[in-house]
């Protein structure tokens, strides 16, 4: 059996319940790299703690290895926990794993996770819809190059309205702001950087579409990062620290 859960965006208490309970019970735990520590920890002491995935360019196991590990760890009848950063579903390649699963006829399960696109802007004191200000949140990949071939439709992103939330964006941030201009966004439009959400490191950088790129590098941001864009960053002031 297979669990394909979700750990939140960063803090290790963000877990659901369901999720810490399915680590806990797990004789094998493959994890995104970015997972905390103590997370992990939570798991049993025999358990197996397998590193997979990918940071910051590097991979630790392709995608076909870990389905392939996934089946060997689960077909003698192990519990296995795959546990991924955020919400499995949402920019997490759970569904390529659950689709592998399911063809190989392992039986898997998936727990929802507290996704990062709303929770770490929550946690900085931006919420993504407002009454007034945004009834809609576009919720978009920020990984690859925005000029290449195939990708993010920016223009059509930039028509939408309401809150931008560009996920793994950092490194094309200002291709990235240049295309919702490009799209119809004005260069004031409130923006703001999130890297190390939920975390004790967690730092906003707040800006317009105009300058939020040249802001954040002048703030060292590095990824892991979220963008904001729209008006609803006008609200961080209100945050209460702690």
């Amino acid at each position: 059996m297979v669990s394909l859960v979700g750990a939140g965006p960063g803090d290790p208490g963000l877990i659901t319940v369901r999720g810490l309970d399915r680590l806990q019970q797990a004789d094998a735990v493959v994890h995104d790299e970015m997972i905390a520590p103590e997370l992990l920890a939570r798991a049993r002491p025999d358990a197996a703690l397998i590193p997979a995935g990918k940071r910051r360019g590097h991979h630790c196991m392709e995608q076909d290895a870990i389905n392939a590990l996934l089946a060997a760890l689960a077909r003698p009848g192990k519990r296995v926990c795959r546990l991924k950063t955020g919400d499995p579903f949402v920019f997490g390649r759970g569904g390529e794993e659950a689709l592998f699963l399911a063809a190989a006829g392992i039986p898997f399960e998936v727990v929802p996770g507290v996704t990062s696109a709303v929770a770490v802007p929550g946690a900085a004191g931006i919420p993504v819809t407002h009454r007034g200000l945004a009834a809609v949140c576009t919720v978009v990949t920020g990984h690859g190059d925005p000029d290449g071939e195939g990708r993010v439709d920016w223009e059509a992103v930039a028509r939408a309205g309401g809150t931008v939330v560009v996920l793994m964006g950092l490194k094309h941030l200002a291709k990235i702001a240049e295309r919702l201009r490009r799209g119809g966004l004005a260069g004031d439009t409130p923006a703001a950087v999130i890297t190390r959400g939920t975390l004790p490191e967690e730092r906003v950088v707040l800006g317009t579409l105009a300058d939020i790129a040249a802001r954040a590098e002048g703030a060292g941001a590095a990824p892991p990062g979220i963008l904001v864009v729209g008006d609803v960053v006008t609200l961080r002031g209100g945050k209460t620290p702690g």
